[in-house]
Parts: C-alpha cells; structure tokens; sequence
C-alpha cells in the first residue's frame, strides 16, 4: 500500500507551484504577453504549459506548506521577483512610447490620440504606431525565448528562499532615468530638425511681424515632422537593437544569470 507523507506532498506541490508563480507573475507582467488585448485565461494556460515545460530542469524546491506563513511569503517572493522581471521588461517598450509622445508634441500632433489596448490610456498616435513596431521587433528577433531562457535560469542563480528582492528593487529604480534618455536619444535627430524649423518660424516673425506665422507654420510643422519620422525610421533597427540588447542583458544581471 502507497503511503504519502506530508513532506513528500509539499515538496511535490512546491516541485510546481513555486515556479508557477514566478511564470504568471512573468506573463502578466510583460509586454505583449502582459497586455490587455490577450486573455488572462490564456496567459494562465501559457504559464501552466511553461511551468511544465521547465520543471524537469530546475534545481530541488524547499519543503512547501500553502497554508503556513513561510508558504505564503515563498508565493510572495515569487510573485514578486516575477514581477520585476516584466516591468524591467516594460522599460523597454516605454522608452519608444516616450519618444513617439516628444517627436508628436514637437510636430503638432499631440491632440491626435487614441485608446492604447496594451494599457487602456489615451496615447498619441505615433506613440501608439512606435508600440506596435517595438512589439513586432521584439517577437521577431526572438526576445521572448530570451525572456524565458533567463527566466528559467533565474531558478538557479536566484533559488527560491534566497532571492534578494529587495536588492534588485532598488536596481530597477536607479534605472528609471534610463527610459526617458532612451527615448529622447532615439528621436533626437526629428527633435532637432523641428526645433531649427520652430527657430526659423521665430525669426520670421520678427523680421515681419505683419505675417500670420499660425496659419504657415503648423501646417509646415506637420508635414515636415512626418517626413522627418519617416525618414528616420530608416534607422529604427539599430536604435532597436541597441536598446533591446541593453534591456535583455539588465535582464540577466538582474537574475545574475550568464
């Protein structure tokens, strides 16, 4: 007759409840997959079918009990380490949003905005454009499979009970400046060029004050700022590259993975 013990059934249940934690937390944190335009139902069904995928290679749980204290604060930890994980990630996205929010207040198209479905906010739309490039950027080069790969690894380099959350916390924070000097960076170059065209406008108005500079100048603003954004995408890829390498590899540091 099979006899069970309670210290094999909780380190059975933490064999996969502990990384299932961390996963979701992941999955619902993230960009694309974290976004409001896909079902929670499937992101759970994901982070199951990753769970299993994973367990196989991940080093022994500690001795799991869901219904004591340390049980509770062990799904915590992982929920929270998960979750810095996906908003590390975050950073990444938001330094293009920032940068299609200061290249259309340049050129005049602030008051063009639409409900963004990844966060269900009012965004410009080239903000809304520079999201969904990023994110096929991102799929496309397979940053995803990163994602996970050091997500996996994160299990042995960052064990469970051992994870210094709030060491890594304060990492993410001292890198919040690195979102908006990433996007002002990426754009500069249209920044610019608008800023001389606004200068001339300027001086046009100085030196003839009886010209309606509103009625030339917006128009000219926002013609010239879509032809500067267009030709600058010419070298989005290289910006993208840059940044998603430096993005994916704060990602590593982060789970001090290799």
């Amino acid at each position: 007759m099979l006899e069970l013990t309670d210290a094999q059934i909780g380190t059975w249940v933490a064999t996969f409840m502990l990384p299932l934690f961390r996963v979701t937390a992941v999955l619902m944190t993230m960009p694309i997959f974290g976004t409001k335009m896909l079902p929670a139902r499937v992101r759970l069904y994901a982070a199951l079918a990753i769970t299993v995928a994973i367990v196989p290679g991940l080093p022994p749980m500690p001795e799991f009990d869901p219904l004591s204290l340390r049980g509770l604060m062990l799904c915590g930890e992982q929920i929270l380490v998960g979750a810095l994980f996906g908003f590390s990630l975050q950073m990444l996205f938001q330094a293009f949003v920032i940068a299609g929010q200061i290249v259309a207040i340049q050129m005049g198209m602030a008051f063009a905005s639409m409900v963004d479905p990844v966060n269900g906010v009012n965004v410009a739309v080239v903000s809304q454009f520079m999201t969904m490039l990023v994110s096929i950027l991102f799929l496309l080069m397979n940053g995803h499979l990163v994602v996970f790969e050091v997500l996996s690894e994160s299990f042995t380099t960052l064990p469970v009970g051992n994870a210094l959350v709030v060491q890594h916390f304060w990492e993410i924070a001292g890198r919040l400046s690195w979102v908006f000097g990433a996007g002002v960076l990426l754009i500069l170059p249209v920044v610019t060029a608008l800023l001389v065209v606004n200068v001339s406008f300027g001086v046009m108005t100085r030196a003839a004050p009886q010209l309606n500079i509103f009625s030339i100048g917006f128009p000219l603003t926002l013609v010239l700022g879509l032809g500067l954004f267009w030709v600058g995408l010419a070298d989005i890829l290289s910006h993208y590259q840059a940044l998603a390498s430096e993005a994916l590899q704060w990602l590593r540091d982060l789970a001090r993975a290799r």
